[in-house]
This record gives C-alpha cells, sequence and structure tokens, in this order.
C-alpha cells in the first residue's frame, strides 16, 4: 500500500510512520507548513507547527529512509480552523479546533491532495483503532483509554476512514516512547503539545481579543439584573467561573458561572453551578462513522475530548440530532461535538446547537 505518513514532528507520528514503514508499506512523509510565520521554537509542550517541528519530522524521515515533503497548507488552515474558531467564538459558541482541523485538514485537504497523487491512504499518529472488515470500516476508541482520540475522529467519514491508518491504537503512550528510543529517534522524549496549537502561549482571551476587539458588555442574573461588566462576550464559555470579577457575591454566597452568552445583546448570563445541569441536547450537521441509525438509537455519548461517556436515547432526523442524556451533566457548550458510541465503536458525531435542563 501506498501510504502518505503525516509527521507533525512529535513521537507519535515518528513511531506510525515507523510501524507502516515495517509493516512493509511504500511511505512517503509529509509535514504540514500551518502558519505562514511559524516560530522557531515552541515554548515548552505549548503549541506545534514550529520550525523545530519541522525540522524534527524531517530528521525522523532521514532516520527511516523515506522521502519527505513540507506542503503549505496555511491558508486553508487559516480560512476553515482559525477563522472558523474566531467566527465561533463572536457567535456565542464554544468550538474545538482539533475536530476542524481533523475534518477540514488531516482528512480532507491532505486526503485528498495524497488520492490525487496516487497513495492509498494518509497514516498518523492519532491514538484510535479501526477495525475493518470485507466491506467497511470501523472506528473504535484506542487501548490507552488517557490518549484515546476517537472523539476527535467522530468526524470523520466512512470514506475517508477507508484510507485512514492508525498504527497507535493498540499501543500505551509510554510503550510508544519507549519504541521511539529504541528505534533512535531523536523525538523520542519531546513533550506532547498542548492546548490550542495556534495560541503557542495559551493566551486565547488575547488572541480572540486582536482578532474581535474589546467590546464591553453587561453581566446579569437569571432574573436580568445587571450583576456586573466583561470586556468581550468571546473571553467566556458556558461553565467558566473564572475572570468574571464580580464585585457582589450572590445573595446565596455561592460561585457563580457562566451559563449563557448572548452575542446579540453582548450579555452574559450568570448563575449557580445546578443551573449548569443538561439533560437534553440538540446537535446539529451530522457525521456519520457508520451505518447512520434509523430513528430512535440508544447507547453512549461524549460532550469533551477528555470526558466521560453517559447513557443516552438519541432521536435521529436527516440534519440534526435530540440527545436525551441517563443522567445531567454540567458544562455543556453550543459549539462542541457530541460524538455517539456504541461501546468501543463510534457511531457519528455532531455539532451542539442547543441544551435544556
Amino acid at each position: 500500500m501506498k501510504v502518505l505518513a503525516a509527521m507533525s514532528g512529535g513521537v507519535d507520528s515518528a513511531v506510525a510512520a515507523a510501524r507502516a514503514v515495517e509493516a512493509g508499506h511504500d511511505v512517503t512523509g509529509v509535514h504540514l507548513a500551518l502558519s505562514k510565520n511559524p516560530q522557531s521554537y515552541r515554548s515548552g509542550a505549548r503549541g506545534c507547527c514550529s520550525k523545530e517541528d519541522a525540522h524534527d519530522a524531517r530528521r525522523a524521515a532521514d532516520m527511516l529512509g523515506i522521502p519527505f515533503y513540507v506542503w503549505d497548507l496555511s491558508d486553508r488552515f487559516a480560512a476553515d480552523v482559525v477563522g472558523d474558531f474566531v467566527a465561533e467564538y463572536a457567535a456565542g459558541r464554544t468550538p474545538n479546533p482539533c475536530v476542524r482541523c481533523n475534518e477540514k485538514i488531516k482528512f480532507s485537504a491532505v486526503l485528498d491532495r495524497g488520492i490525487a497523487l496516487g497513495f492509498d491512504a494518509v497514516c498518523t499518529g492519532h491514538y484510535a483503532r479501526l477495525i475493518r472488515s470485507r466491506t467497511d470500516v470501523e472506528l473504535h476508541r484506542a487501548v490507552d483509554a488517557a490518549k484515546d482520540q476517537s472523539y476527535v475522529l467522530g468526524v470523520l467519514t466512512r470514506d475517508q476512514l477507508r484510507r485512514s491508518y492508525f498504527p497507535l491504537g493498540s499501543s500505551r503512550k509510554a510503550d510508544v516512547r519507549a519504541e521511539a528510543r529504541g528505534r533512535g529517534l531523536a523525538v523520542a522524549d519531546k513533550p506532547d503539545s498542548h492546548d490550542i496549537c495556534f495560541i503557542a502561549n495559551g493566551d486565547t482571551a488575547g488572541f480572540l481579543d486582536q482578532r474581535l476587539g474589546r467590546r464591553p458588555g453587561d453581566i446579569v442574573d437569571l432574573a436580568g439584573a445587571k450583576v456586573g461588566e466583561h470586556a468581550g462576550s468571546h473571553r467566556f464559555t458556558v461553565g467558566q467561573r473564572r475572570g468574571l470579577r464580580l464585585g457582589t457575591p450572590a445573595e446565596d454566597g455561592q460561585p457563580r458561572f457562566v451559563l449563557a452568552i448572548t452575542p446579540t445583546t453582548n450579555t452574559i448570563t450568570v448563575g449557580p453551578r445546578d443551573a449548569l445541569a443538561v439533560k437534553i441536547i440538540s446537535a446539529t450537521r451530522p457525521t456519520w462513522t457508520s451505518k447512520p441509525p434509523d430513528g430512535v438509537w440508544s447507547g453512549q455519548v461524549q460532550v469533551r475530548a477528555h470526558g466521560h461517556p453517559i447513557g443516552a436515547t438519541v432521536q435521529v432526523r436527516d440534519q440534526d440530532l435530540e440527545v436525551a442524556l441517563q443522567s445531567s451533566i454540567t458544562g455543556v457548550a453550543p459549539g462542541q461535538s457530541v460524538v455517539l458510541y456504541a461501546g468501543t465503536r463510534v457511531v457519528g458525531s455532531a455539532t451542539i446547537s442547543a441544551t435544556q435542563t
């Protein structure tokens, strides 16, 4: 099989490429340049896509003896990931840029270009398992629950999964690092990238301020009474407590959390933690990693990348879903993904549009 290995410059993608080579595939490495002005060096474990990462990816490819190229996808990334991120926050929603990057960049732009160049599959260092049969492929959780990335891959279609290759899904991270050391890969002990890759300093609020400006507004309670002011509704997400700076404590003395963001009035509604409880989730634009269920489906759902699955009954329609949870959860924000699971198997995903108690 002719395989295009996406090499980020980290240990996971390097070992994934090494395993593809060892399996006898014809492998070519590619590093994605996602920024017009990449930093020379990353800051610890923050960010990625720096010049250092590109050099690390090239050294790993040289060690493996495979061809290596850098593809400039910065314009596509700026429009489909960064632009979407800013627009979603401006609309009062909380996006997951990793989900969008997998959907629009790694398994759309890269896969489409790879197929046009004659490649059969794209190989990545994601921790997820693909179980193949003669006629289909299933996406499953990784063996290493702490590293499982099936949630952010739930946006992939069945056709994309058929042309995907995840060699690390049955491995644990500690074993991957040990393997990298054994192979002599210099990235064996390189820190994992955390936070949002295009906000290397971790200051999401400052990043959004630069693009959306400071737009002061009111913070109100559930009765609509003003209890404070904010510098921009885009600086907050549902469930947030820090940064509210409310001078007057609540009557019951309990801390207050962000319950809703209303960009049309530029207001943030706050209230007690109990008011964050969600029992019903509405979601739009479903994507199915396997055959779409008909009518009512029962299984488990997950609303955060590293959250816990919870039992649910889902009403499936053409363009949307309604998810009834078996028990309430908190901090569910519009813009996030809800991913459906049948045991370890990913069934599909959709974008959360609204919630109810």
